[in-house]
């Protein structure tokens, strides 16, 4: 092995969220699989496309199971194992469940990378599980072309509280709870065109644990949540909207945006997966005339541990933002609304 530094970015031919698949070429490997069967105590399967499968035990405890992983889109491998479990945790908090133990997930590239890195990465990982409160109790590794990392993760959570991704109401408030731009600056970083203190923000958002989603499912004026990942903001609000039968109304101008995401949208640092995403879900969307390229990439920009997407009543709407912000969440915004209609998102 060289004793060049190794770029970690480099050695992926995409990174974060922005490698899954296609969401088209997804729906098409999905669509003649079987939906997980008439399991009584399945309550959240594979029908919706939501965050985590949730099973219900005899006493009313629910029990919350997810695994995410991907390629690296930071070149620091202790960062990179802390975006990636922030990420896979964030399923369970998407549910309304509290993370009780992980599983790592573990792909590296053997002879091509330190074993230091690796070390650092799985370290980086376990850090973020021990500010959950949870232990990293097993897990599994492979050689593999690419760096791969995250976690397998289990929760719990009372029956009541269970919050899935189709359940929002018409009229209900959306709020978005993390600032949208993770995909831009991800490609910034990787063309080394990242602005003055941006990674310090991108590493801020990345790596903020998304617990709030467990204080908030024990509202019952919040009525459903999920969490902002690869398919951006578009594509996950559309996951809501079908899932509801609703209508998802967006306003552009209160997206909360991080510090130079619409400089380097303009500058033409968009991923990949922000034009597939917008090949997939276009169709269903109803953009504003005039719109600019920009805001249309920041749309469809594949969010890594991004923010939770909550749809809550109207009149609970103030408390709810509150009590988002107080949890850390300084750029938490009211973004839209839910209304009666075909399941298509608007933006206004």
């Amino acid at each position: 092995m060289s004793d060049a530094p190794v770029r970690l970015s480099t050695l992926a031919h995409g990174g974060g969220c922005g490698c899954k698949l296609d969401p088209a070429v997804l729906r098409t490997l999905l669509a003649d699989q079987p939906v997980a069967g008439p399991f009584e105590r399945l309550l959240v399967g594979n029908e919706t496309a939501d965050d985590a499968a949730v099973w219900a035990l005899d006493d009313g405890t629910c029990v919350i199971a997810t695994t995410d992983f991907f390629t690296p889109m930071v070149d620091d491998p202790h960062d990179f194992g802390r975006i990636a479990a922030t990420n896979a945790i964030s399923d369970v908090y998407a549910m309304g469940g509290r993370p009780i133990m992980a599983l790592a997930i573990l792909g590296m590239p053997v002879g091509r990378i330190a074993p230091e890195m690796v070390a650092a990465i799985l370290k980086g990982g376990a850090s973020i599980c021990a500010e959950a409160g949870i232990p990293v109790a097993g897990g599994h590794s492979i050689d593999t072309p690419e760096p791969i990392y995250g976690l397998a993760v289990i929760g719990t959570c009372r029956r009541e509280e269970v919050r899935r991704n189709a359940d929002a109401k018409p009229g209900d408030a959306l709020i978005l709870t993390k600032p949208l731009g993770v995909g831009v600056y991800s490609a910034a970083i990787k063309r080394e065109g990242l602005p003055e203190g941006g990674y310090a923000d991108f590493i801020a958002t990345t790596t903020r644990l998304n617990r709030v989603g467990a204080d908030l499912a024990q509202d019952p004026a919040v009525h459903a949540i999920t969490d902002v990942t690869g398919f951006g903001i578009l594509g996950h609000g559309l996951e809501l909207a079908r899932g509801a039968g609703l209508t998802v109304v967006i306003e552009a101008d209160a997206l909360p945006l991080l510090p130079a995401a619409e400089a380097l949208a303009r500058d033409g640092f968009v991923t990949g997966a922000s034009h597939r995403n917008w090949a997939a879900f276009g169709e269903a969307v109803d953009l504003p005339e005039g719109c600019p390229a920009w805001r249309r990439h920041l749309l469809t920009d594949p969010q890594t541990s991004g923010g939770l997407l909550v749809a809550c009543a109207p009149a609970a709407a103030t408390a709810a933002l509150a009590r988002i912000r107080e949890a850390g969440f300084d750029q938490a915004s009211v973004i839209g609304r839910t209304e009666a209609g075909s399941a298509r998102i608007r933006i206004v």
